[in-house]
């Protein structure tokens, strides 16, 4: 059953083949057996979800399934969940038990779902590794100390590992897709607003977004129908139709006209991923798609823009972690500034640390207007590129990171190497617009995810691309040994 994707799932679970608490009981045996290897999981909730289970089968029994009622999966440990630890793979929020659901756990509970537990991350989604979790880093399943990507490391590997089937993720930079990418599984990252943000824990709140980690583009079709919609709780959250994303699945690919960003295939690719990207590319014309070149002349930009505004917002979003009202205290502090200094500098690692400083500088004064505010006039500029692009073309595809899974600890001691691994994925965020990652072929061993950017509120078109591409290759089905 592990090796069965959420759709097959599903149709099992419907058809009385098997019970939910016999599915929970395996993944869980799984989870118990495996994850030592991988350090996926922060938390597990066995005790929880086989009482789940069990009220999903009589669920079903009594007539009032819906397509993931019974089915097993996991949440990024950064969504709170009422009653169990949430961490956000931090020291400061170590014993933090939330007396609330964020939106997305509470759609997934409504649905029916059955969660498993809450996975690894990097702290506070910062870090492209998972290495900076207070936990422990997280191996990916394609390779001894290999990286799984990050914040979403802990998701995506677990799904890689077949542990789960699908496991909730966020996005703030490419923290979906360069994991999916580097895991060899599917991920979506929507447009901003589309997936509400109310009980995720905030790194920075205008580029934050929830999304779905799965192995196949149908199963992430099936979580994105759980997971969108307008939310009153969200500032943030767009009220707009949400549609099924499974009807459109199998629409033909002939008309579409896809756009090839040269920026995007520079230096900092290496010839071997460029080659995976465009035989990807290649099986869509075959499909009957049609390709072009078009530019986005300011991606140059997008990291230097990023490493400002990302910080920025952190730096004010964290600045609620304080000793006072909830997480991690100092012990015996002597006065208030004691408790303060003392607390952050214990309870934050040296990553978090680093971009609250960043953070703290481009907001002073006398630097705003230099950093800041500059870099959102950047941003605008980057947001119009995609813009225009799509006046020309229905979808961008590129590669999503610059090299497969690297060793663990290859890139600690220089943070600007590290941050150029979402060299590709980070103008996705600053624009809005939505993007997916998905298994494209391999490179030394190691997974290779070909990127679909789209334009706003188009994940229907994303996941009916990707689906056609999964129809016609078996990337997606590969399994690590």
């Amino acid at each position: 059953m592990h090796n069965k994707s959420v759709a097959d799932l599903s149709r099992e679970l419907a058809s009385g083949t098997v019970s939910s608490v016999e599915l929970t009981r395996q993944f869980l045996d799984r989870i118990r057996q495996e994850d030592r290897h991988y350090n996926s999981f922060i938390t597990v909730t066995e005790e929880q979800a086989l009482a789940d289970a069990e009220a999903a089968d009589q669920q079903r029994a009594a007539g009032n399934a819906t397509p993931w009622t019974g089915i097993p999966f996991a949440h990024k440990d950064i969504f709170c969940t009422n009653g169990v630890r949430t961490t956000c793979g931090s020291k400061m929020l170590e014993n933090f038990i939330p007396p609330y659901d964020a939106t997305v756990t509470a759609n997934f509970r409504q649905a029916g779902a059955v969660c498993l537990g809450k996975t690894n991350m990097d702290e506070f989604a910062m870090g492209s590794s998972n290495e900076s979790s207070y936990f422990g880093a997280v191996t990916n399943p394609w390779g001894e100390r290999r990286v799984p990507g990050g914040s979403s490391g802990g998701s995506a590997a677990a799904v890689a590992a077949r542990l789960v089937p699908a496991a909730t993720a966020t996005d703030t930079g490419g923290s979906i897709r360069q994991p999916a990418s580097l895991c060899g599984v599917t991920g979506l990252k929507p447009t901003y607003g589309r997936v509400s943000r109310y009980g995720m824990i905030a790194f920075a709140s205008s580029l934050d977004q929830g999304g779905t980690i799965a192995r196949t583009a149908e199963d992430n079709a099936m979580m994105l129908n759980v997971m969108a919609g307008f939310d009153p709780k969200d500032s943030t959250s767009i009220d707009r139709e949400v549609p099924d994303y499974t009807a459109t699945l199998n629409e033909s690919m002939k008309g579409l006209t896809i756009g090839l960003p040269k920026e995007y295939f520079s230096d900092q690719l290496s010839p071997a991923m460029e080659e995976q990207v465009r035989n990807a590319v290649r099986e869509y014309e075959k499909l009957g798609a049609t390709v072009k070149e078009v530019s986005l002349p300011n991606a140059k930009l997008a990291i230097a823009a990023y490493y400002v505004i990302a910080p920025a917002e952190a730096s004010a979003n964290l600045s609620r972690f304080d000793g006072v009202r909830y997480g991690y205290r100092c012990e015996d502090p002597k006065d208030l500034m004691d408790l303060y200094t003392r607390t952050r500098a214990e309870g934050f690692g040296e990553e978090v640390k680093r971009r609250i400083l960043v953070g703290t500088y481009a907001l002073s004064a006398g630097y705003f207007d230099a950093y800041y505010l500059k870099a959102q006039k950047v941003r605008r500029l980057i947001q119009q590129d995609f813009i225009n692009a799509f006046k020309e073309v229905d979808v961008l595809m590129s590669p999503v990171s610059p090299s497969p899974a690297f060793v663990q600890g290859e890139k600690n001691t220089d943070p600007v190497t590290m941050y150029l691994e979402d060299v590709f994925t980070i103008a996705v965020n600053l624009a809005g617009v939505p993007a997916m990652s998905v298994p494209a072929g391999f490179v030394d061993g190691l997974p290779v995810g070909l990127q679909i950017i789209g334009d706003y509120f188009s994940e229907a078109r994303l996941l009916n691309a990707a689906h056609q591409f999964q129809q016609v290759t078996d990337w997606h089905q590969r399994e690590p040994q």
